[in-house]
């Protein structure tokens, strides 16, 4: 268990709550812990997470996995609240725990849920897994986005990054980001946002850099930017605008810099 967990005690159950930050999906983690067979076992967890929320029964026994519908849960901490608060019995029946759901005491566990949902609430915003870039050493203009091209080097890696940027309430923000590293390659999705942040198989795809551009060129970006959680950015790009700065700018520059940074 992390050490930055946090533990509620409520009589048969314990709830213990910590922040899961995994590649490309992040959230709170909220388990349900119980005396079972002597020993103190997870009995329920909910992974609250951004992209694919969901919950198991027994995870270290028969790990019955089930997903949460985001479009009719709504947010994942205040689906998993409403069912501890109204099912828990039933989901500790379910999961083999009967003698633990007998033994509950509902009000203290409704009292103890309280500090739960504050915990998690609180949590799920500070804990928050985001990254701040440079906005790149040059940057090329194409409508209400704009391209920075630097070339990184960090820790034991380098490599070209391109930062597709937009200004947003005011302030210059990244909506994607492409590490193009030699060793490991992955982009960003909102990355002051959810953070979701691929990493490339280079066996499959090279030469990163090259399969960048090209997913700007054949019109992905539009998609990719709606995804990163900005979709009047992507409704207003101006396509013919961007395709022609990739062609005469953004791609002869950073292949530009690679070849000027290559060993």
């Amino acid at each position: 268990m992390p050490m930055d967990t946090t533990r509620i005690e409520a009589g048969a159950v314990t709830f213990t709550l910590h922040y899961r930050a995994l590649m490309p999906d992040q959230g709170v983690c909220i388990q349900v812990m119980g005396q079972a067979s002597g020993a103190e076992k997870e009995l329920l967890r909910f992974d609250c997470f951004d992209q694919a929320p969901h919950y198991h029964y027994a995870p270290l026994e028969k790990n019955e996995r089930r997903d949460m519908d985001k479009t009719t849960a709504g947010n994942p901490v205040g689906w998993t609240l409403r069912q501890l608060r109204t099912r828990l019995p039933e989901m500790l029946e379910h999961a083999g725990y009967g003698d633990v759901a007998s033994g509950l005491d509902r009000d203290l566990v409704s009292s103890k849920l309280d500090e739960v949902e504050e915990a998690a609430r609180t949590m799920a915003i500070k804990q928050r897994r985001i990254v701040i870039h440079n906005r790149g050493d040059q940057v090329i203009e194409a409508g209400n986005v704009r391209f920075g091209l630097e070339f990184r080097e960090t820790g034991n890696d380098r490599g070209v990054a391109v930062h597709v940027l937009t200004d947003f309430l005011g302030q210059e923000i990244e909506l994607l980001a492409f590490d193009c590293f030699e060793r490991g390659p992955h982009y960003h999705y909102g990355p002051r946002n959810q953070d979701v942040r691929i990493y490339w198989d280079k066996t499959l795809v090279p030469d990163t850099l090259s399969w960048t551009l090209e997913q700007f060129k054949v019109g992905k970006l539009p998609d990719m930017i709606e995804r990163a959680g900005y979709p009047t950015v992507a409704a207003a790009i101006d396509r013919e605008l961007v395709a022609a700065k990739l062609a005469h700018e953004v791609e002869p520059s950073a292949l530009a810099l690679r070849a000027a940074n290559a060993k």
